[in-house]
């Protein structure tokens, strides 16, 4: 599947790269361990501060057999499970594609086509968890780019592929963990779209509010310009968790988001911001650490959201 699609191509060529360098790159690393393992020595003989270990190889360094070369984790824990009859699927996704959301766009629903075709079950249930928000200056320092949202934003794509669920997390996370502990939520909110979806319960609302479409407005009051929203899976009806509504920024024709004013007006969101007098765009949670407060009021939470298309800023990296 990987070999086929021309849009992957870098994630096997950046592997036969990382193999190729291996041996350099090791040898490298052991230097940076002995010249490490002396400054120790040098530190402690002298009561100073220990310096930090070098990091380990990364994985674009990475030899043969890595648990992280393409398709290895697959072959070994998910192809061994093809013969058997499933129900169904959940997947929780990890951070590594968030650097390449865009191409994410594509290998999400390639993987669960691929998924689909080894076990020759027709389209089986795939539900799955929206990625967490999360501060991947850690990982990555000083990084300010929204690559978070725009990974969401390729997940919520997905819901495009048929007979696919997501589960919001935003609420849930935590900025300062990549694997926020609140899992029984997380559970709860997939067993919603199965319960709805795959075992036919009715009346059941099993999705947070979804971005439907935009309407640029002319206040009659005061001649403000605003931009209105529709969603769908509002529930009984759309709320502001703990107060006003927060994460809203809005943008004119020159595409610099500032902060915005929105509120909830009969299960749309109006919103507006005094230093954008003719706006066409609004972005909602789009930040890598947003923990934003739109809800349904059956307590699910909206998807980060943007009502533009301009470029992304991963779309370059694959």
């Amino acid at each position: 599947m990987l070999e086929a699609e021309p849009d992957f191509a870098p994630i096997l060529e950046r592997f036969a790269k990382g193999v190729a360098d291996f041996p350099l790159a090791k040898q490298e690393y052991a230097q940076k361990l002995e010249e490490w393992t002396q400054a120790v020595n040098k530190a402690k003989a002298d009561h100073t501060p220990i310096p930090s270990k070098p990091y380990v190889l990364q994985m674009e360094q990475t030899g043969p057999g890595h648990y992280q070369s393409p398709s290895c984790l697959y072959n070994g824990m998910i192809a061994p499970l093809v013969p058997y009859r499933i129900r169904g699927v959940i997947w929780y996704q990890g951070e590594c594609n968030s650097w390449r959301a865009w191409q994410y766009r594509k290998l999400f629903p390639a993987m669960i086509a691929n998924w689909r075709d080894d076990w020759g079950q027709g389209q089986f249930p795939f539900y799955y968890v929206q990625i967490a928000s999360f501060d991947y200056s850690i990982f990555d320092n000083g990084i300010e780019e929204p690559i978070v949202p725009e990974l969401r934003e390729a997940q919520t794509m997905a819901l495009n592929v048929p007979n696919t669920g997501m589960a919001v997390t935003m609420d849930i996370s935590d900025i300062n963990n990549i694997h926020p502990e609140n899992k029984q939520d997380v559970g709860k909110r997939l067993a919603l779209w199965a319960l709805a979806k795959t075992y036919g319960h009715k009346n059941i609302v099993y999705s947070g509010p979804l971005y439907k479409s935009m309407a640029i407005e002319q206040k009659a009051k005061n001649s403000e310009t605003v931009i209105r929203l529709f969603f769908d899976h509002i529930g009984s009806g759309l709320t502001a968790k703990g107060g006003k509504l927060t994460d809203f920024t809005i943008a004119g024709e020159d595409g610099k988001f500032v902060e915005a004013n929105a509120e909830i007006d009969n299960n749309t969101i109006v919103v507006s911001s005094e230093k954008v007098r003719n706006p066409v765009a609004v972005r909602y949670a789009w930040t890598n650490t947003a923990m934003p407060n739109l809800f349904n009021k059956e307590g699910l939470p909206a998807s980060s959201f943007r009502t533009d298309d301009w470029p992304c800023v991963t779309a370059n990296r694959k």
